[in-house]
């Protein structure tokens, strides 16, 4: 295997979590071929970020230059092309993200390479690559083959547990060349949408609550509790549906994958598109009434009962061990 190229996704002047999780997993594929694993990291003014990379990879290539200021998905591409034929990687790490989806399509046609897209897990295989992906919404996972190299892999977000390293990679400041000219679209301005301020992706204790709560007026029992136990407050889709709790908080195919220390989930069934977002927590307690749910195929531990019922009585259990 020769190396593995993880592009770095950052925002605003801050790397995204999900380029420590996608070099934590490119780490793990590389090692047992004796590959390398190279950062790619397009900014302007981004040197701060090199030692946070230095220490995840074994070479981290850098180019600098108001061409990348902002991202752009043509500027990137071309230069990933070049990058590309230079270093001849066995495969290209790209997040499925917003900023990922709108790359890793068109990179893969002008590299006339392999691609798959929303990857949960890869190995090397004797030629090329194969793919673990979710389909139908979660509801199946289908492996896939890549035959050639690069293959170009698109990772889900909080899927991999990013690991610390301790190596000590070369920066490579690499000249991308003309990536502007030809171009046909321009970055005009990032509008962040308004949010509470909450991101249920980077939170220890999640509560996530689904069509049990019945109504809004039950709302404050679980928000008590969640608030409680040090948790952040999350939702299945018909609570968001029902505007009980805003769309950033929902868990799922349709909303945010979490992996959490800890996920309880309160009157959630466990649709496949719901237990698709949350079944990396390390542990999982569900509360619902019908013996039969499907969260409780996933739960590590279950309460068959109302959650009306349920968390009072562990409010009183918590209250008393706190005291």
């Amino acid at each position: 295997m020769s190396s593995i190229l993880v592009l770095v996704e950052h925002r605003q002047g801050a790397i995204r979590d999900v380029t420590f999780e996608m070099l934590t997993a490119a780490r793990k594929l590389a090692a047992p071929a004796g590959g390398k694993v190279e950062a790619v990291l397009f900014g302007d003014g981004c040197d701060a970020m090199l030692p946070g990379l230095q220490s995840q990879a074994d070479r981290v290539v850098y180019a600098a230059g108001p061409a990348f200021k902002d991202f752009n998905y043509e500027s990137y591409q071309k230069a990933l092309v070049k990058l590309v034929a230079e270093r001849k990687p066995s495969a290209v790490l790209i997040a499925n993200s917003a900023f990922g989806t709108d790359l890793g399509p068109s990179l893969a046609v002008a590299l006339n390479a392999g691609l798959v897209s929303d990857a949960v897990a890869f190995t090397k295989a004797d030629s090329g690559f194969s793919v673990s992906r979710g389909m139908y919404a979660g509801k199946l996972v289908a492996d896939w083959s890549v035959g050639s190299e690069p293959a170009v892999i698109m990772v889900r977000q909080s899927n991999f547990k990013p690991e610390p390293a301790s190596l000590s990679g070369e920066v490579v400041r690499w000249e991308a060349g003309d990536v502007v000219s030809g171009g046909k679209t321009k970055f005009l301005s990032l509008e962040e949408v308004p949010t509470t301020g909450i991101d249920i992706t980077k939170a220890t204790i999640v509560v996530g609550i689904g069509r049990g709560i019945k109504e809004a007026k039950n709302m404050p029992l679980v928000q008590e509790f969640a608030k409680e136990i040090g948790a952040v407050l999350a939702a299945s889709r018909p609570v968001v549906d029902a505007g009980w709790l805003p769309k950033e908080v929902q868990v799922g195919s349709s909303g945010k994958t979490i992996k959490p220390k800890l996920y309880i989930a309160l009157g959630i069934s466990g649709a496949f598109q719901h237990i698709a977002g949350m079944k990396g927590a390390d542990t999982i307690i569900a509360v619902n009434k019908d013996p039969k749910a499907p969260i409780f195929s996933v739960a590590h531990y279950g309460i068959v009962d109302d959650l009306h019922k349920v968390i009072p009585v562990l409010r009183t259990k918590i209250k008393e061990l706190a005291s």
